[in-house]
């Protein structure tokens, strides 16, 4: 009896991994990869934008969804202040994303790496801080969805 229990167990963890919910965290063409490394930002265009707002200071940055109608990707590029750094999110609905972290510089021109987003709803984030020690300031901000 107890090595039937197993069994069947052992055979329910095995459906449960090659579930379509297990199957869909797996990688895409072009998932977490540079979009200008790629090529693929050479044909993108901004879908989706918004700003990155500081409870203190008002607008301190913009935010834009990217879409690459030659690779089927998504990614998130922003303007912000040089002295600032934070990260940079985008979101597939599948439930795959990519987190880019990124330091102060570039002329506050950052963005993300990509996902694969076609025939699917896709939307990004962005936070930011400047200063140090306690007085160092942050904003946010967040797209809408756009779907391909």
């Amino acid at each position: 009896m107890k090595r039937r229990v197993a069994a069947i167990a052992i055979g329910a963890m095995t459906l449960l991994a090659g579930s379509p919910a297990h199957a869909q965290a797996a990688l895409k063409p072009y998932d977490h990869q540079d979009p200008y490394r790629s090529g693929c930002g050479n044909s993108a265009r901004a879908v989706k934008s918004a700003t990155i707002k500081s409870r203190a200071h008002g607008q301190v940055g913009t935010i834009k969804l990217m879409w690459s109608g030659r690779c089927k990707t998504n990614w998130i590029e922003i303007r912000t202040g040089t002295s600032m750094r934070g990260s940079i999110s985008v979101y597939a609905a599948d439930g795959r994303y990519d987190t880019f972290r990124f330091k102060a510089g570039n002329g506050g021109r950052h963005w993300g790496d990509m996902l694969w987003a076609n025939n699917m709803c896709a939307w990004g984030s962005a936070s930011v801080q400047w200063g140090g020690g306690n007085g160092g300031q942050n904003g946010s901000g967040t797209t809408g969805k756009a779907c391909r």
